[in-house]
């Protein structure tokens, strides 16, 4: 694609950004590898460097060693900890700051969202947020950083200190399903906005690959931004082919020259 083609295409989706009442953006993987967070499922990603198996809610039930592997893995991983948002993110949290975005609905864990600006009322997390451990008893939650200081400290895996309780991290493992109230928000949000914009997300994970078909059944626009071909490129109508952060800022950049976002 040529320069002249890529700037039509971007100066478009700002066009209908520009023209929507009601925005939703749904983020993906490709949102987060920009910040250094590798993609689970990629080649060189973390399921090449660690089992799956290890992150069934089945086998972190029932085995103390793979919990104790958890653990490690946080302990020693750091990815989330020191990711930090990157331009797609600050974009997104731009959209908010100019009265577009209604929210978004996100597959990652990462709380980078939170952390760019957008408003944690307003983020949608499908898979959970590593930022946190909860009590599978009685629901407490506990900063990670917290538990993590706890486990340096003496080597074994905390529990919950007002039950005892197993910890674990408040994300979706495998075997688990998504948390209803969550789903519920995001898919009725897609079924009433005017323009959802799906950004680095190939779309192949349900249910909640379910949601743009959600926004276009109530008759939105679908904008896709991401690198690859996805199942919904036939029903866009508009694709993106491009990373996260340049695509984005090129369409605030674009909507800025507008010298507005009045719809």
């Amino acid at each position: 694609m040529s320069d002249a083609d890529s700037k039509a295409m971007i100066d478009r989706a700002a066009a209908m950004i520009a023209a929507a009442e009601r925005v939703v953006v749904f983020t993906g993987a490709g949102v987060s590898t920009e910040s250094g967070i590798p993609d689970f499922r990629s080649p060189g990603g973390l399921w090449s460097r660690f089992d799956p198996e290890d992150f069934t809610l089945e086998r972190f039930l029932s085995s103390p060693e793979t919990r104790k592997k958890q653990w490690t893995f946080l302990f020693e991983g750091g990815i989330f900890a020191q990711a930090r948002p990157n331009s797609a993110h600050r974009a997104i949290a731009w959209l908010e700051e100019q009265g577009k975005l209604v929210c978004v609905i996100t597959q990652n864990i990462d709380n980078l969202h939170q952390q760019a600006g957008n408003s944690p009322d307003r983020v949608y997390e499908l898979h959970g947020n590593m930022k946190w451990m909860k009590c599978l008893e009685c629901f407490e939650r506990y900063p990670l950083p917290e538990m993590l200081t706890r486990f340096r400290e003496s080597g074994d895996v905390p529990e919950c200190g007002r039950c005892g309780g197993l910890l674990k991290p408040d994300v979706v493992f495998f075997g688990e399903s998504l948390p209803p109230q969550t789903l519920k928000e995001a898919n009725d949000a897609a079924g009433n906005c005017d323009l959802l914009i799906v950004i680095g997300s190939s779309l192949v994970v349900y249910p909640a690959a379910y949601i743009p078909m959600y926004a276009k059944g109530a008759g939105a626009k679908l904008l896709i931004v991401n690198k690859t071909e996805t199942a919904y490129d036939t029903s866009a109508d508009l694709v993106i082919r491009g990373g996260a952060g340049e695509v984005m800022t090129g369409i605030v950049a674009s909507l800025r020259r507008m010298g507005g976002l009045c719809a």
